[in-house]
């Protein structure tokens, strides 16, 4: 399980997420949304203004502040339609990186769609259907077709709420010859889009953004500040046309009393309204639900998929040569040891949330894993103890001492009895280590268990909650019920250490 942090900066606004993924769940633990605007001068002269791009740093900047908190293993930030058509977009990426403390991307429109279509997927998966989702940013939107949880095919067109007020509706409530021309544009640009697919049939239309959030917050009378009760809720195309027919009709003051509709929204909703409007006649659905996810959730999912940030907790490859150098010295079983260590490390990803130790302390996790069976070079006869003995007295370069005195304690507690008050070893140590060494160590002992007939039978492990209790669930080959019985015994240090159960079971 791990934290991960998404920056989207868009035409109109920014936007991050930070959450943790886990047990097949995501927990978003911070969210924020600022709207800058930053394509209106795009879109208008062809660069990013410098109050404009003075705001959003400083916006980026609290962002960066918020997730920098929650020790996350890795951010990803994208930068989609306004900054692909500024003209000063190294200045852009170098402040942006400053305030960010990280590198940002500018991104294609097949990347925001594939990335939007994750989002999608994560959140309300639509596994049997076949769906058209449409999201309409500040500077482009995207069509998305998805089958069956699989992206089918995308576009991106320059069809965004903030570029299409900008170059068509200048007037304030706009004229019919400026929504006359702004609706034959967008007909234009859906045009190639609706030749490939509008013979097929969709089972429903997903619409993404805040301008869909809008619309249907408007349609079904929900308060701008409960939009998240918006989330999947209906709006036919009936509905929206007689919307958009009075969004169209009214100034900005006039609609920014509409329930709703936000006061920044206002200025740009008319345009965003035809656009979903359009799309909704033109491939001949009756209606659109709005689904929350973005292209946030979509950079979430993804770096999840990817175990993006797993590095941290893992041995360099320096110190691995060093760890595997000394096992073999001692005449440890390789292919033991490093099965043991994948599995620790997996454990202690899986359970990140439980332990919620420093990324960096797997490192020692997986070098006890590589290390915990030298001891059986002096006798096998209480070789954990062995074990430890020779790592206090090794010089290990690549690890400071206090992480050798950790290796060593967790080679020590690998199997017998766990830590208590007369081990002179345990309690010479200082307490942070004491504590990585009790979390620790019951990871190290279901991982040896799950290698335990050295036949590297155990493939993967997953996390599933299940009464509140903690069930891991093993994918292995069919003859390896032993080893699954091993991790479950192993499993009674996890109790004591943690307080609470876990159970491992094998995957049906």
């Amino acid at each position: 399980m791990s934290r991960y942090a998404a920056v989207d900066i868009g035409s109109n606004s920014v936007r991050m997420m930070a959450a943790e993924i886990g047990h097949g769940q995501t927990q978003i633990l911070a969210e924020d949304r600022q709207v800058t605007r930053l394509g209106e001068s795009v879109f208008r002269g062809g660069r990013i203004s410098k109050p404009a791009l003075d705001f959003l740093c400083a916006t980026l900047a609290k962002m960066a502040a918020v997730y920098g908190r929650l020790d996350v293993a890795a951010v990803r930030a994208v930068a989609t339609s306004a900054v692909r058509d500024a003209s000063n977009q190294h200045e852009f990426l170098a402040r942006a990186r400053r305030a960010l403390g990280t590198n940002v991307e500018i991104i294609s429109g097949q990347e925001e769609a594939r990335l939007i279509h994750l989002g999608v997927k994560a959140r309300w998966p639509r596994l049997r259907e076949r769906t058209l989702i449409v999201d309409v940013g500040g500077g482009s939107a995207e069509l998305i077709l998805s089958q069956n949880g699989q992206l089918i095919d995308a576009v991106s067109k320059p069809l965004g709420a903030v570029r299409l007020t900008e170059m068509f509706l200048k007037s304030d409530p706009p004229l019919e010859e400026e929504l006359h021309r702004l609706d034959g544009y967008v007909r234009e640009k859906l045009a190639s889009f609706h030749k490939r697919h509008g013979a097929e049939k969709f089972d429903r239309t997903l619409a993404t953004s805040a301008t869909a959030a809008a619309l249907v917050c408007a349609i079904n009378r929900i308060p701008r500040m409960k939009r998240e009760q918006a989330d999947r809720a209906r709006a036919f195309t009936g509905q929206l046309r007689e919307l958009y027919a009075k969004l169209a009709a009214r100034n900005v003051s006039g609609r920014r009393k509409i329930t709703g509709i936000g006061p920044k929204r206002a200025e740009i909703v008319v345009a965003g309204a035809a656009v979903f409007l359009r799309a909704l006649e033109t491939f001949g659905q009756r209606s659109l639900y709005y689904c929350a996810a973005g292209v946030r959730d979509g950079i979430i999912a993804d770096l999840a998929a990817r175990r993006v940030g797993s590095e941290l907790s893992q041995l360099s490859r320096e110190q691995r040569e060093i760890v595997e150098k000394m096992a073999r010295r001692y005449g440890v079983s390789l292919p033991h040891a490093r099965h043991v260590a994948g599995l620790a490390h997996r454990l202690f990803e899986v359970l990140q949330p439980v332990h919620r130790l420093p990324r960096a302390t797997g490192k020692l996790l997986e070098a006890a894993a590589h290390l915990h069976d030298i001891g059986h070079f002096v006798n096998g006869a209480g070789h954990h103890k062995h074990s430890a003995y020779l790592i206090v007295n090794s010089d290990m370069p690549g690890f400071t001492n206090d992480e050798r005195l950790t290796i060593a304690a967790l080679c020590r507690f690998h199997r017998k009895s766990m830590p208590e008050p007369g081990h002179a070893h345990f309690q010479a140590l200082h307490a942070d280590i004491k504590r990585t060494v009790v979390l620790l160590a019951p990871l190290l002992r279901m991982a040896d268990a799950l290698d335990c007939g050295h036949g590297q039978k155990v493939h993967d492990i997953s996390s599933a909650l299940r009464d509140g209790n903690l069930h891991l669930l093993v994918e292995a080959a069919k003859d390896a019920d032993l080893e699954i019985w091993a991790a479950n015994q192993a499993a009674e240090a996890f109790r004591k250490s943690y307080g609470r159960r876990i159970v491992f079971q094998r995957v049906s």
